[in-house]
């Protein structure tokens, strides 16, 4: 199973500009036994907030596998325990699912179209966290599940 990270806005452009964010994404992508992309989109015109949503989410869901399994990263989606969202890789799994996609939002958040075409819609909980750390958060989280289902101790519940 492919799993992709497609997320509105860039970890930085050009050498050294990328942070410690990116730093730790990547070192939970390269432990992954599953191929791990990140897709980043960005839409640079200046627009409202439900222009550039639409906007956004159009280049999202370009960026997103034909027959994905999507996710929707949302304030209002469900939250899942480090175990449930391991059951549900389990299942993605078990049901021969290719590619799973975690659609991140920008600033203003996700269009409902993308909400609304999404397989899943995922919480981090109620808090708001800004969008590259986001990234890292899910990241590691897939880590987890993937530790989990192999009863690698990082887990520790």
């Amino acid at each position: 199973m492919r799993i992709l990270v497609a997320a509105v806005g860039r970890f930085g452009a050009g050498p050294g500009k990328a942070g410690a964010e990116r730093t730790l994404f990547d070192e939970y992508a390269r432990r992954m036994n599953a191929p791990v992309s990140l897709r980043e989109v960005e839409e640079k015109r200046p627009l409202t907030p439900d222009a550039l949503m639409k906007s956004e989410a159009e280049k999202l869901r370009s960026a997103i596998p034909k027959g994905a399994v999507t996710v929707a990263l949302d304030a209002g989606g469900k939250e899942f325990s480090s175990e449930d969202l391991a059951r549900h890789f389990q299942k993605w799994r078990d049901e021969g699912v290719k590619d799973v996609a975690f659609v991140i939002g920008g600033a203003e958040g996700l269009d409902r179209s993308v909400k609304e075409q999404a397989t899943m819609r995922l919480s981090l909980g109620p808090m708001i966290w800004p969008h590259m750390l986001v990234r890292v958060m899910l990241m590691e989280q897939i880590y987890r599940a993937q530790c989990i289902l192999s009863g690698h101790p990082y887990h520790r519940a």
